[in-house]
Formats: C-alpha cells, sequence, structure tokens
C-alpha cells in the first residue's frame, strides 16, 4: 500500500500528495477509488472517475484531479483500471431468513422438479433425517398438478414416508402439499371444514388429498416446530452474504416472518450488518374482521428501530396469487373449470371498509404499508384504500407500495401517479417461465400475459420499486437477471422461450434507477444512500462490465468484483 502511494505521489496526477502537512491529516480520505467508470445516478454528474470516502462517506466525487487533494500517508487507493462501478443495490421485496433457512435447513428441489425428481430428492431428505421429526421442503411448481397428472397427492408422498410429516411450499409460498402423517398432527380429516380464505383440497370422496391452498396451509404455521433464533441469525447472514456477492447494499424484508425485525436488531446489536436492513412488522394472515393492534404495531417499530435496522413499515395481505390456485381477487373471471364455474373471480382476506380503516390509521401514524394485492381487484381495493387515508389524513407524503400489482386494471392505471402509491414489481419474472405458464392455465395466455405494465406506469409518472420476492418463484436473489428482464422481457437463464408483453420493456438506465434510488426509497434512505454523491454512504459495486455499453441480453451474465458498505469491501465468500 505505501509503495503503491509513494509511486501515485510521484506520477504527474498525484504530484505534492506525499507532501501534506500533519495538521492536515485530519482532512485526507480513508480511501479513494480513482481510474474508474462509475456511473453515479445523479443528473448533474453522471459519470465520475473517482471517489474519495471517509467514516464511510463520500467525501467528493469527480475526476482523477479533483480526488488528489483527499490523499494522505494512510489513505487507502484503488485503482479500478477503468472498471464500471455504481451504487448498490436496494431489494424492496425479499425474505432473507426464509430463504436462507430454505437453503440452509430444509429439502430442497427445483421449481421444474418432476414427480421422479421430487420423490427422489425426498427420499434422500428422510433418509437423512430421524425418523418422526418433520420434513419442510419445496418448491413445487404452481402447475405442478395441472402439468402432472398423480392419481393421489397424499399417497405420492405416503409412499416416500409415512414416519416423516412432509410439508412442502409452492413456488409463491401461499400453498403446501403435505402426506397423511402430517394431517394425522394437524387433526385435519374430512371432517375438518375450510378455514376462512383458504381450502383443503379433496378427493372424490371428500378427503383431503394432500393440497392446501392459502389459510389451509396457514394451519400448520402453529404445528411445525418453529426455526430456532439462533437458526434464524444464521439463516439472515447466509442470504447477507449472498446478497452482497450481488452487489446488493440494501434490503427490505417483506414481512414473511413475524421474528424478521427481532433478528435485524439483534445482529445489529453485534455489529454483523454489512447492508441496510428494513423489515415489515407483519400483520395476521388470512381473513380477519377487526381492526389491527395499532398499539403494539407502534411499540413494535420502538423496540426495534436502530440507526442500521428500518422498522417504520408494515405489511398486510389482501389476497393471493393468480396461479392454477385461483386465490388473486380479479375483476373479470377466471377461465371456467369444473370446480369454480365460469363466474369465479377469486376472493380477497379483508373486506375494503376494514382495509382503508387500517391504511387510515397507519398512514396517521406515519408507517409505510406493504399491501400484498396479486389481482386487478385487489389492486384497486388496495388504491382506495390509500386513496382514503390521503383524504383522512390530508398527504400524500408516505409513498405506500402494493406488492407484486401485476395485473392493473387500464382504469386504475393512472391512480398510482395521482395517490402516489408504488407498484411494488418483481423484475426477476417479467419474462415467460413454469409460474407465468401455469398462470396462463388459470386466466389464459392473451390476458394472462398483460402482466406488469411497467412502460405504462413509468410514462404516467408512477414509481416503481424492485424486489426478488426470494425465495418465492425464483431461484435467488440475483438483481442482475431482474434487471435484464426489465429491459427484454425474455428469460436471462434461457430456460423458458418467448417474451412476455414486449411492449412494456424499459431502458437499462431506467431498470438502474428503479434499482439503486428507487430501492432506497422503498427503504426511506433515499437521503443516504441509492446514488453516488457526498455526503451519503459510500455504498459501491464494481462489476466486471459496463452495463450501458453491452448488448441488454449479456447483462444477466454480470459479476460483481467488489461490494462496498459504508466505505467497506463486504466479504465475497458465499455458498449460494
Amino acid at each position: 500500500m505505501k509503495r503503491l502511494l509513494s509511486l501515485l505521489c510521484l506520477s504527474p496526477l498525484f504530484a505534492g500528495c506525499s507532501s501534506l502537512p500533519e495538521t492536515a491529516q485530519s482532512n485526507i480520505a480513508d480511501t479513494i477509488l480513482i481510474n474508474g467508470q462509475i456511473y453515479t445516478m445523479e443528473a448533474d454528474a453522471t459519470w465520475v472517475e473517482a471517489v474519495a470516502i471517509r467514516d464511510g462517506k463520500y467525501i467528493d466525487v469527480g475526476s482523477n484531479n479533483d480526488i488528489q487533494k483527499w490523499v494522505g500517508s494512510s489513505t487507502e487507493v484503488i485503482n479500478l483500471d477503468g472498471a464500471f462501478a455504481m451504487p448498490g443495490i436496494n431489494d424492496a421485496h425479499i425474505h432473507p431468513i426464509m430463504g436462507g433457512v430454505k437453503t440452509l435447513f430444509e429439502c430442497n428441489f427445483s421449481f421444474t422438479a418432476t414427480p421422479e425428481d421430487i420423490a427422489r430428492r425426498l427420499a434422500e431428505c428422510t433418509n437423512a433425517t430421524p425418523q418422526g421429526e418433520w420434513l419442510r421442503g419445496g418448491q413445487f411448481g404452481s402447475g405442478f398438478f395441472e402439468k402432472h397428472s398423480l392419481e393421489s397427492p397424499l399417497r405420492f408422498l405416503d409412499v416416500i414416508s409415512t414416519e416423516h410429516p412432509i410439508f412442502l411450499n409452492d413456488d409463491s409460498g401461499h400453498n403446501a402439499w403435505v402426506n397423511s402423517a402430517a394431517l394425522k398432527i394437524a387433526g385435519i380429516n374430512k371432517e375438518t371444514e375450510n378455514p376462512d380464505g383458504g381450502t383443503i383440497v379433496r378427493d372424490e370422496n371428500g378427503n383431503p388429498n394432500g393440497v392446501l391452498l392459502e389459510n389451509a396451509a396457514r394451519l400448520f404455521d402453529s404445528i411445525i416446530p418453529e426455526v430456532t433464533q439462533e437458526q434464524m441469525k444464521a439463516a439472515f447472514l447466509h442470504s447477507m452474504r449472498m446478497a452482497n456477492s450481488y452487489g446488493i447494499t440494501g434490503l427490505k424484508d417483506a414481512g414473511g416472518l413475524e421474528s424478521a425485525p427481532v433478528i435485524l436488531h439483534a445482529l445489529d446489536q453485534e455489529n454483523l450488518l454489512t447492508l441496510h436492513a428494513a423489515a415489515c412488522i407483519r400483520t395476521p394472515y388470512g381473513s380477519r374482521d377487526t381492526l389491527l393492534d395499532y398499539d403494539s404495531i407502534v411499540a413494535e417499530r420502538s423496540k426495534y428501530q436502530t440507526p442500521n435496522v428500518h422498522v417504520n413499515f408494515v405489511k398486510l395481505f389482501l389476497d393471493g396469487v393468480p396461479t392454477p390456485a385461483r386465490t388473486a381477487a380479479m375483476v373479470h373471471p377466471y377461465l371456467p373449470d369444473e370446480k369454480h364455474g365460469d363466474k369465479y373471480t377469486g376472493f380477497m382476506h379483508l373486506k375494503s371498509e376494514l382495509l382503508q380503516k387500517d391504511v387510515i390509521e397507519l398512514d396517521r401514524l406515519g408507517f409505510t404499508i406493504k399491501i400484498h394485492a396479486a389481482g386487478d381487484n385487489s389492486t384497486r381495493t388496495a388504491l382506495d384504500a390509500i386513496e382514503a387515508a390521503r383524504i383522512a389524513n390530508g398527504t400524500k407524503l408516505r409513498r405506500h407500495e402494493i406488492a407484486h400489482a401485476g395485473y392493473i386494471d387500464p382504469a386504475d392505471l393512472p391512480r398510482f401517479a395521482e395517490l402516489n402509491a408504488v407498484a411494488d414489481f418483481s423484475p426477476y419474472l417479467w419474462h415467460p417461465s413454469p409460474i407465468i405458464e401455469a398462470i396462463y392455465t388459470a386466466l389464459g395466455e392473451e390476458r394472462g400475459e398483460k402482466y406488469w405494465p411497467t412502460r405504462d406506469l413509468l410514462d404516467s409518472g408512477a414509481h416503481i420499486l424492485a424486489g426478488s420476492d426470494w425465495p418465492a418463484a425464483v431461484p435467488d436473489a440475483n438483481p442482475w437477471v431482474g434487471i435484464e428482464a426489465s429491459v427484454t422481457r425474455a428469460d436471462p437463464r434461457g430456460l423458458s422461450e418467448g417474451i412476455l408483453w414486449p411492449e412494456q420493456a424499459i431502458s437499462v438506465s431506467e431498470a438502474l434507477e428503479i434499482y439503486t434510488m428507487g430501492g432506497a426509497r422503498a427503504l426511506l434512505l433515499e437521503e443516504v444512500t441509492g446514488s453516488v454523491a457526498v455526503g451519503k454512504f459510500a455504498d459501491l459495486i464494481v462489476l466486471d462490465r459496463n452495463l450501458l455499453e453491452i448488448p441488454p441480453y449479456d447483462i444477466g451474465d454480470s459479476t460483481v468484483l467488489h461490494t462496498f458498505f459504508k466505505g467497506k469491501k463486504t466479504p465475497t465468500n458465499t455458498t449460494n
């Protein structure tokens, strides 16, 4: 390092830098990065060559010549050798603890797994699991049972094991598949009534066939042994290392687990966080007819909020998914089938009046709300609730988010900009894939393809945030796959053919803004991260290619060479 600094100080570019007097040493940089192609996301200086960092923040950005005045004897000088750099990625809808638990402690197979693949993998897992212990895993595809004709899903799993209760999630995370041992422990049989907002799928004799939709799957939440706090901490740390390796320097846990704020707070107390962490306070999933306990939500925010953990968010659940489960609430009916007829439009967990009261009060208390609404009717209902809060509280300050919102009725599209509501999208799925194919079987291809009107929303002046939703429907949280799909609307992994609604494609620069500043706004951190600017945290990533100069179809193959969080390199080793 000292030799490199000496050489730099002897060069014309940094001439005289070694002559800084001792009294000026307090004004030197901890680190400078030079000779880069640094894309700042700032309108007044889109590209710079170099940055100077002190105490985790940028103290100067500009040309190599601009930065030389910050070099002192203790400054670390990093020569980027012309590499492309940009602000860190912010994933504003992810389930890092669930993803880490899935990776470290569950029995996994791919979304495209066949019955033979699943049987083989489950056999391996049961052989490695003590008799009587639960076997959790997944994730089978949303269209699995339509694509593969099983005589009995229940018997299929019973052949594998009746000594292990088995619980498998589908790729959406909303539905489950269990064996007889699991049903017995849960007390579910022919006489068990469907829970509100859920379905116990049955055979021709009325007996449970092992498939559970929406709230029926939630019947197991209090039965399956909980993952320990230490396991959840290990799970988050694993996911965090994966995220850092992909260039993610900020994330928002989207309310997958009630314990997320607890875990993030505990890790921050141990100084283990290497990214900005936010967590949605989770509210009860499924049907309810009573208002939320606002006092307990406020108390949770106060208890777990820290300078590095942001808990000013609440997650509400309005419907399910528009897959063959048909649990998303749609304006127009799903395709007719024997079970649902020709007028079925799905359902919502909450009545509009109750939702509006909750949103009005949470907005008044200063929370940003993320509302799961996957169908166009639930999206409309969510917009109605946000509009009610705007009227009641007289402000559009808080940018409430409608999560997924893939299907938006044309009449509702302008309302996003009008209400300052944010479309919480998953660009990782803006392309043909197994889950998209499954949705086509429920909605039809012509209607099903009109998924995620990205171009239309941006042109209307609306804001969009990007989230991987990992581990639901995607194998990892790789943002470069999502950015490529934003631009091409084709499958970056090359596993599915075709293009999904190509008219809604956006530019590379628009996609990068969504993934950086858009995500920072969603974390309520736009003043301190999301772009390369003096005074902001030095959350910077260095890539192996210039994303603005390569063909869009190459973006998904990008490799992150270095990730800096608050000016320090994050660990790059990961087992993802």
